[in-house]
């Protein structure tokens, strides 16, 4: 082999080796940048038919995640459709509605991924609904139903919290709700 071909072949070499770095580092900016945007803290907006804001421009209540978990703290054990039987945590939806001083009969929800879905605030006291920030102790994920997921006590009530109009009540990726 000549010098000139051994050149080449280093060369080579070392063209493979930069592009195998490259694309690690690319991979790992990728999921860091996942993994920064799956563990942002989380915070809820409030809108509609409120007595209370901490925007009056926007007429709008925004949650901090010290807030939301500053509120009374409830549990609900359940199965769900996309989750074995689970012990989610959250505040109750009725106190965040209390503190933002809701008059209103239904709650519009808004998700990260654009579902939107309207609850009748009755079902608070009915069942004792929870917006939940962990599952099994382990807090939700924008990529796993959160940060933020409405839970219904589906177990304790299997005769009223069955088929596809109950499964839609439980909404995950919660970032938004408009009192109406």
């Amino acid at each position: 082999m000549t010098k000139v071909t051994k050149k080449m072949q280093g060369g080579k070499r070392a063209y493979r080796g930069a592009r195998w770095a490259m694309g690690l580092m690319f991979a790992l900016a990728a999921w860091s940048a996942h993994a920064q945007q799956d563990s942002v803290p989380f915070s809820l907006d409030v809108k509609g038919k409120i007595a209370r804001t901490t925007d009056a421009s926007r007429q709008s209540y925004h949650f901090t995640e010290a807030q939301l978990l500053a509120l009374p703290v409830h549990a609900i054990t359940t199965s769900t459709t996309w989750t074995p039987r689970s012990t989610f945590t959250g505040p109750l939806l009725a106190d965040i509605l209390k503190t933002v001083g809701a008059y209103g009969d239904h709650v519009e929800i808004h998700t990260f991924d654009d579902y939107t879905y309207t609850v009748p605030v009755s079902d608070c006291d009915r069942y004792g609904v929870i917006v939940a920030y962990s599952m099994n102790g382990r807090r939700l994920k924008l990529s796993d139903f959160g940060p933020l997921f409405l839970i219904y006590p589906r177990d304790a009530f299997p005769d009223e919290l069955v088929g596809a109009a109950s499964d839609s009540k439980f909404v995950w990726q919660i970032k938004a709700l408009i009192v109406k």
